[in-house]
């Protein structure tokens, strides 16, 4: 699994790394920044570090984050690995970054004689947003900005993500951008406070976005 949070929510809980997708590289073809009414986004830069290190390091984003680096350097080491930055990208709010987003395009499941054709169909997103800005519908209008940059500038026919259950914010937030609650798992992932977790996932079809 992988969400997260947000401004309004929380952050980005499961964004362990994964091998590059086929698809990864399809993000050069977009004309960045991504502009919506208020917030832009773009391919994260090495440079991002600081930014992104300041909001991960809040105690109620980094309670959902799959990995709590102990230090900036830690953090910076995770952060400039390849396969993790091609991935990501960053929020900003009249250019101060106020989060970041995952987007890894990845193949669909297939039996063997159709495999080709299901690579890089789909996606999981995550997020992750600087709770200052909570309450002022950020989250919500650049995950829909990430949304609609999937079906309609790369093709792809399905997004998912995934979150704690507990991350009330997180599945919330999926649920306004219309995705349908696909699993529920019981006590299945085991958070650092000790706690075994029910987790949570989302999907939503291109076809269903269009309608």
């Amino acid at each position: 699994m992988n969400p997260a949070a947000a401004s309004t929510h929380v952050p980005d809980e499961r964004d362990t790394p994964r091998p590059d997708g086929a698809g990864t590289s399809r993000l050069g073809e977009i004309t960045w920044p991504v502009r919506t009414e208020r917030l832009s986004l773009r391919p994260a830069v090495v440079a991002d570090v600081d930014a992104t290190w300041r909001i991960r390091r809040i105690d109620s984003v980094v309670q959902w984050l799959t990995a709590a680096p102990k230090d900036r350097e830690e953090y910076r080491a995770r952060f400039e690995d390849p396969g993790r930055l091609a991935k990501t990208l960053v929020v900003e709010l009249d250019g101060e970054v106020i989060g970041d987003l995952m987007l890894a395009i990845e193949d669909a499941w297939a039996q063997a004689e159709v495999a080709d054709r299901a690579r890089g169909v789909q996606a999981e997103l995550g997020w992750c947003i600087d709770p200052a800005y909570r309450g002022r519908g950020y989250a919500t209008e650049a995950v829909r900005a990430l949304v609609r940059l999937c079906f309609e500038d790369l093709g792809l026919r399905r997004v998912t993500a995934n979150c704690f259950a507990d991350n009330v914010g997180s599945w919330r937030l999926m649920e306004r951008l219309g995705m349908r609650r696909e699993l529920h798992t019981r006590r299945e992932s085991l958070h650092r406070s000790g706690e075994w977790l029910d987790g949570l996932g989302y999907a939503l079809l291109a076809d269903e976005w269009r309608g």
